[in-house]
């Protein structure tokens, strides 16, 4: 039986609200108006010539300094992180939001007074409409020292989020949740934004938090909360989940997946986006254009003549007759070149990741060439080879190869490794088909 559409959402009618910026100190406008099917989030900067639009997206992010900054050509706006969770966490998918200055008002520091304006307004369906939804299909990890996001695949959005600080009064708090909007409105709208007491000089030097105050930021100082009392026993870890889901926006639709971040802000998030839409690219049942073929390990091993443990190609994910080819390779602790490269310090040769990228690069000529029957890939020639960064066991590499030209029986192809979103390996392969 298949799933009911989900229809989208929007505002019945529009909600306004005033304040300082958190940041800028600066006055501002923001109003809510309801928007028709597909249009998104658009935010409108009234206080401009022309009124020009930004709609947030991951290839947006200018900083992420204390807040979640884009920047569209001349469009810049700050600290939208507030009014995108409430969006999110109340499930409306689409919304103008005209701003009239640089920075959306701060209000108490959390989403609810954002939320409140928006169920007042009003949520409805837009009739013959589907909601957009991305589904986390396999899991992923990004991490940067201790900091850490994963993600696996979930039916709906989980959060759980793990915070600590070295400070003498913070305690470690660990939130698990279910996101929803009666969750959202229940749990998270409500709680502020923070900082460590001996932050603020340091804030200030850096041209921000001019808008702060114990009214819209919770302070925290070596002794305790300076500005008690909390709104709820796990406030602050709850808030970092509520920036965690306005920056979820940035993906420009729906995001289902359990998330589970440890001690992570906003530049970590913008990361998890863009490693979340590049997953997207390569998973088989998203929508493809024509021509496009997904090739298991079996089919592979009919295309090619490597063998364990030299057939380093687990999965062709995308592939255009003629034109491109995307493949994996999991890179785990069983590998049989770790036991010398090197033991205590595991790193994959570089010239296996080359390998591994020809044969993917094999796959696509042996699909693209209409007599490949018989026949076995040569490469004859390697340019520009560049590494980038080591891999690691537990590492997912990602080939993604264009073919340049053919002339005669050469093909020279341009090929990439990535490993999330990081470039590990780049070269250029010249190949060509002989009989076995």
């Amino acid at each position: 039986m298949s799933k009911p559409v989900l229809v989208q959402t929007t505002l019945a009618k529009p909600a306004s609200l005033e304040g300082i910026g958190l940041h800028t100190g600066v006055t501002s406008q923001v109003v809510f108006e309801p928007a028709p099917a597909d249009t998104g989030y658009v935010i409108v900067r009234t206080d401009l010539p022309g009124e020009p639009r930004l709609c947030p997206a991951v290839d947006l992010v200018s900083q992420t300094t204390r807040g979640t900054t884009l920047k569209d050509g001349d469009v810049e706006v700050h600290t939208v992180e507030h009014v995108l969770a409430a969006l999110v966490g109340l499930d409306i998918d689409n919304c103008i939001i005209k701003l009239s200055a640089f920075e959306p008002p701060v209000m108490d520091g959390s989403s609810q007074e954002f939320s409140e304006a928006m169920v007042a307004a009003g949520i409805v369906d837009i009739p013959e409409s589907e909601k957009k939804i991305y589904r986390v299909t396999e899991p992923l990890v990004i991490q940067d020292g201790k900091k850490s996001i994963a993600a696996w695949p979930y039916p709906g959005l989980r959060i759980t989020y793990e915070l600590y600080y070295d400070h003498p009064w913070l305690q470690p708090q660990r939130v698990d949740l279910e996101i929803n909007p009666e969750v959202f409105r229940a749990q998270l709208a409500q709680c502020r934004t923070f900082c460590l007491e001996q932050e603020i000089d340091w804030l200030k030097s850096q041209g921000l938090a001019k808008g702060g105050t114990r009214e819209n930021a919770l302070v925290i100082g070596e002794h305790g909360l300076v500005n008690p009392p909390f709104r709820c026993e796990h406030e602050l870890a709850f808030h970092k989940v509520l920036d965690f889901i306005g920056d979820l926006a940035l993906a420009r639709c729906r995001v289902e997946g359990h998330f589970v971040a440890n001690f992570t802000g906003h530049e970590m998030n913008a990361r998890l986006v863009k490693a979340l839409l590049n997953q997207a690219k390569r998973i088989k049942h998203l929508e493809r254009g024509k021509g496009t073929l997904v090739i298991e390990a079996q089919e592979i091993e009919q295309l090619l003549p490597h063998r364990y443990p030299m057939l380093l190609v687990d999965r062709v994910i995308d592939l255009e007759v003629g034109k491109r080819v995307v493949g994996i390779k999991n890179v785990t602790m069983n590998e049989h070149f770790f036991q010398g490269h090197f033991p205590g310090h595991p790193i994959m040769p570089g010239v296996l990741i080359l390998e591994a990228m020809a044969q993917c690069g094999g796959v696509l000529l042996m699909k693209s060439s209409p007599d490949s029957v018989g026949k076995v890939v040569y490469f004859v020639g390697i340019d520009k080879v560049r590494f980038r960064k080591p891999v690691v066991p537990g590492d997912q590499l990602r080939f993604e190869l264009s073919v340049d030209k053919i002339k005669a029986r050469i093909a020279k192809m341009l090929a990439k490794a990535y490993v999330g979103d990081t470039l590990v390996c780049e070269a250029e392969f010249m190949s060509t088909l002989v009989a076995r």
